[in-house]
């Protein structure tokens, strides 16, 4: 048995509050209908014209079963041909990018979804080839992709080997056969192993595992064991995510038992068992909650101060330009996000009458950038430099006066350092990274729902 996680009574309580991962600043809620096509298309333009670098990101919102615990934007289907469907618009999208990009040089390739493994294998290498065709691929050029461990077979991984993906994150979240059913996952350690077998002897050797805390029926025996068993597969990441509860947005959550679910201070002990277990099995703590090995490019990024974090989660990409393409997909660009409609037909209409199919964002303005950088340094690095934050953003630190005063109650508990105009966590760092953050947080209070801050 696992010694449980001894946590102050003030720890405890600041748990239960909601706060934004922020893999956005400003974040989603914050979205609105004034960033359109028309405002979408400048940016590229004005990305063009600069001839920097971009990030694709492509959104496959399709699986073969949902499952219960899933916050993705996705639907069910049996079928192909919706898939083939969404795929040839696809291309259409891909062409209006390559009208208002030009031929850009492309630093970084990442497929989401949903499940992008679900796509008929000649509409991904057709999709691939698209893409190579009017951009620029860097020699080493980081091709990624989000699997279903259920759905990798040998011939699948070598298809996306010889496409060049060279980065495969799979969503194995628990081994708990009992959580597993409760999430309507079922995935036992075989079908697990073979996937990694598969994907190494395809060549694909950086592999990514996802893992989950918070599930229902989960305890820390249950956390540890899928932890131990996953270290004997040896993946290159690990990211641990605290499941999110937020059936008022994904309404397939309800079928999820809420009795069953740990409670705050069970969730922070299960996160710090895993975090134990990997951190003995030789793995570098990389952020609040990934983990790499030593040689890792996620680890020599944070090494070297060069650690960012976007809608992937942490990630040693340069480019300041992340397109989305396909529905629900976000764009980030110098000048503010973009988001695609996240409706597949509104999606599809747009992109056929030859515009942008952008629903809403949010273009940065006042405060926006500058509490975006300070926000990024204390998640990526435990503390942040106003002062320098402040000056590249050319205002006075007196800006974040009233934020570090609101750290005060961190500060009596000896868990945030506050020296001049830097501020530091020294304990908790994972357990209030996000409440931390959260203070430099100009529209938090004013609408949006978020999950528990553990």
């Amino acid at each position: 048995m696992n010694a449980p996680f001894a946590l102050p009574h003030a720890l405890r309580d600041l748990a239960r509050r909601s706060v934004p991962r922020y893999t956005s600043y400003p974040t989603a809620p914050h979205f609105t209908s004034a960033v359109t096509a028309e405002v979408h298309a400048e940016w590229l333009r004005r990305v063009a014209r600069a001839g920097s670098p971009v990030s694709l990101y492509l959104h496959i919102p399709f699986c073969r079963t949902i499952c219960n615990y899933c916050g993705c934007t996705t639907k069910a289907s049996l079928r192909d041909e919706p898939i083939r469907a969404y795929a040839a618009v696809l291309h259409h999208e891909i062409a209006l990018l390559a009208a208002h990009l030009g031929r850009a040089e492309v630093s970084r390739i990442h497929w989401g979804g949903g499940t992008p493994n679900i796509l008929p294998p000649d509409c991904f290498e057709a999709i691939v080839r698209d893409l190579g065709d009017r951009f620029a691929f860097r020699p080493d050029m980081e091709h990624a992709v989000e699997l279903d461990p259920r759905h990798v077979t040998p011939e699948g991984a070598r298809a996306l080997a010889s496409l060049g993906v060279n980065r495969a994150s799979l969503g194995v979240q628990t081994l708990d056969p009992a959580v597993q059913a409760a999430i309507g996952r079922v995935q036992p350690l075989p079908t697990v192993r073979a996937a990694f077998e598969s994907l190494r002897s395809a060549g694909i050797e950086a592999i990514n595992a996802d893992l989950m805390y918070g599930l229902p029926f989960q305890d820390d025996d249950s956390v540890a064991a899928t932890a131990e068993l996953m270290l004997s597969l040896a993946p290159s990441r690990f990211a641990i995510f605290g499941y999110a509860h937020v059936p008022w947005m994904k309404t397939h959550q309800r079928l999820v038992d809420e009795a069953a679910l740990p409670g705050p201070e069970e969730r922070l002990s299960q996160a710090a068992v895993a975090r134990r277990i990997l951190e003995g099995g030789g793995y570098v703590e990389i952020g609040m909650d990934h983990f790499a090995h030593p040689d890792d490019p996620l680890s020599v990024a944070q090494a070297g101060g060069r650690l960012r974090r976007n809608f992937q989660g942490y990630t040693d990409d340069d480019a300041e330009t992340l397109v989305g393409i396909g529905a629900s997909s976000i764009s980030r660009m110098p000048w503010g996000y973009a988001q695609n409609a996240a409706d597949v037909p509104g999606w599809r209409r747009a992109i056929e009458e030859g515009r942008f199919a952008i629903a809403r964002g949010k273009a940065f303005d006042g405060q926006d950038a500058m509490r975006a950088d300070a926000i990024e340094a204390v998640l990526c690095r435990f503390e942040v430099d106003l002062a320098a934050v402040a000056a590249r953003h050319s205002a006075p630190v007196s800006v974040f006066d009233e934020d570090v005063r609101r750290l005060r109650h961190f500060v009596n508990a000896g868990w945030v350092d506050v020296d001049g105009s830097r501020v530091s966590i020294r304990v908790h760092r994972h357990e209030i990274a996000r409440l931390v953050a959260s203070e430099f947080d100009a529209y938090l209070g004013h609408g949006g729902k978020h999950s528990v801050a553990v």
